[in-house]
Order: C-alpha cells, then structure tokens, then sequence
C-alpha cells in the first residue's frame, strides 16, 4: 500500500483542507507526450447491465473526464417530442404544462436511425427525420359502477392516461422498416393527466432529432458523474470498540474486522469522501486519507434508447469528430 501511495498522484483528504502531494508537481506541468499518455490511459469496465455503466477511466486529465461527462449529457443525439398540436384539451392541466410534460416522455426510438430536421425541412417532416404520434383519450363513467363504489378505477374509464396510450403514426415506409415497439414510449407506465367524465385529450405529436445542450429533454442519459478512486492506508493497528468505531465512520463495505477483531481496509472504492473519522481523537491519527487524482470512476444510467456503453462510444466519436474540426481550423489559417 505505501508504494502505492508514493507512485499514484494524490490528494490527501485532511480535516480541513485537500492537500496536494508535495512530491506531486501537477499532470499539467509534465512535458507532453502522446505515447507516454497512451501507455498511461487505461479503461476498465467494472458493471455493465441494466442498472447502468461504471467505468473507470485512468491516466487522463481532469479536463478530458470533464469533456466525456459533457458529452453525454449534452452532444449525443436521441428522440424526444418537438412539437405537440392541441386540438381538444379539457383537462385541468394548461395547454403548455401539458405539452412540456408530453416533451419529457422518454422515446425508445434509435436516433442514429434518423436524421436532423434542418431548414429546408417541410414542416410535417419526412420519414427520415420525423416520428409521429396521436393521443386520444376521452374518459366516462362505467356504466356497471355502482353507487356504493369509491374506487376511480371502477368507477371511471380512462380517468387515468398513461404513456402507453400513444399511437405511432407512420410516415412514408417507416411501417415496413420500424415496429411499434421500437419508436414508442420506453414506459408504457408513465402517467401523464387524470380526467374526470367530459374531460377529452387529442393531441398530435411530432418527435425528431435533437441535443441535450438545446434541451434537456435531448438528453440520453439520467445520469452522467465521475468521481475520484478514494484511496485510503490505516497507519496502525486499531482493534476492539476502536476498531467498530472506525467502520462506523466510513460507507459500508468500506472498512472489515477480521476475526480478532482489528480493522483492515477492505474495499476503499466505496467511501463517499466521508471524514467522520476526524471527530474522534482516538482516531483522527490513525487513517490517511487520499484520492488518486488521475483515476476517475464513471457512473452512467441512459433514459433507455441507447445503451450506457454505446452512449460512451458515442461521445468519443463526437470528440473525436471535434478535435478533427479544430485541426482543419488550424491548418486551414
């Protein structure tokens, strides 16, 4: 563990103050070179299922983390609801609550599968670049409800609309090439508006193609962070009502107590940067805190129409189409 220590560049977590290593001059004041970062950069994939993607990301700076998280969250593509036509609305919810509402309804549709709308476009749209749905919802009451029944769901049809109650409305020949199922809400689940008797939705709705940095209705991901790997090194034994103490003051998973009792390091990935351990003077010598700072552990959840690992993929290629754009620039003054 203490070589560790001295090879990894770190950030020590004091009682008051981060602290960086004094033998540590930084990452920006290395001389630049790209086979040195190329052998440095290392990615390991740690969880990949249906809870999400996490990664961590090693060897790179602070600023090329930063961009990947960016990227996600605001340059990679998906589907969302643009345009939301209102033909019958008598529902207690505002015209434009509700259409911002229908707008943040997660699409399963795959967005490399379509184009931009651009200028020229018409404003119906194409098949390339357009999606389109209706809701059409009118509630009543049941006709075998009985006076004596209190519950909503037999009383009323329709009172409650859900997401499921889209209808896709192909355009062109997007019926012989798309399903149903692979354009339309990834929740069928997702409540939308309650009505009462003689309240009516018809809407249309137009989806298409757009950014996260324009909307966040764009956004592929729910969730896109990056934290530092904790690293932490017990300087002494501490056993006994000490040693519970200790793993009292850290996340659990993070601290173990072997069978007489004194405390080991048993996994440091899971503290949450917690200094708890400073509050007791039994202890606050006992444990050195630290973070590597060249190690970043990713976390992300897409909303669902592309996968968290494809969503990374794509980042890099939106980088990297950035970085190619940058250069042209340069060579062309």
């Amino acid at each position: 563990m203490a070589s560790t220590m001295r090879k990894e560049p770190l950030l020590y977590m004091e009682e008051y103050r981060v602290k960086q290593d004094p033998q540590d001059y930084g990452l920006a004041d290395d001389v630049f070179s790209i086979q040195a970062y190329k052998e440095k950069l290392h990615i390991k994939i740690v969880k990949n299922d249906e809870d999400g993607l996490e990664f961590d990301l090693i060897g790179v700076y602070p600023a090329i983390a930063n961009a990947f998280r960016r990227l996600m969250l605001s340059d990679v593509p998906s589907m969302a609801i643009e345009k939301v036509y209102i033909y019958n609305n008598t529902s207690i919810i505002q015209d434009e609550v509700l259409a911002h509402r229908m707008g943040l309804l997660p699409l399963r549709a795959d967005p490399r599968l379509f184009a931009y709308r651009t200028e020229e476009s018409t404003e119906a749209g194409t098949e390339q670049d357009t999606l389109e749905f209706e809701l059409k919802v009118k509630c009543s009451r049941r006709r075998d409800a009985g006076k004596d029944q209190s519950n909503f769901d037999d009383i009323y049809k329709n009172h409650k609309v859900y997401s499921g109650h889209l209808k896709w409305l192909p355009k062109g020949k997007q019926a012989q090439i798309y399903n149903e199922s692979a354009v339309n809400c990834i929740h069928d689940d997702i409540l939308i508006a309650q009505l009462r008797p003689g309240h009516e939705l018809d809407l249309r709705l137009v989806a298409v193609k757009g950014l996260g940095r324009d909307h966040a209705k764009f956004s592929p991901v729910a969730t896109a962070t990056y934290r530092l790997l904790p690293l932490i090194k017990l300087n002494r034994e501490v056993s006994g009502k000490d040693a519970y103490l200790l793993q009292s003051c850290f996340s659990p998973g993070v601290i173990g107590i072997d069978e007489n009792e004194t405390a080991y390091v048993k996994d440091a990935r899971y503290d949450t940067c917690s200094r708890n351990v400073y509050r007791y003077p039994q202890l606050n010598d006992a444990v050195t805190l630290a973070r590597i700072r060249d190690h970043y552990i990713f976390s992300v959840e897409s909303v669902g129409a592309l996968k968290p690992d494809v969503i990374f993929l794509e980042a890099v290629k939106v980088l990297k189409r950035k970085c190619r754009a940058f250069i042209d620039e340069i060579e062309a003054e």
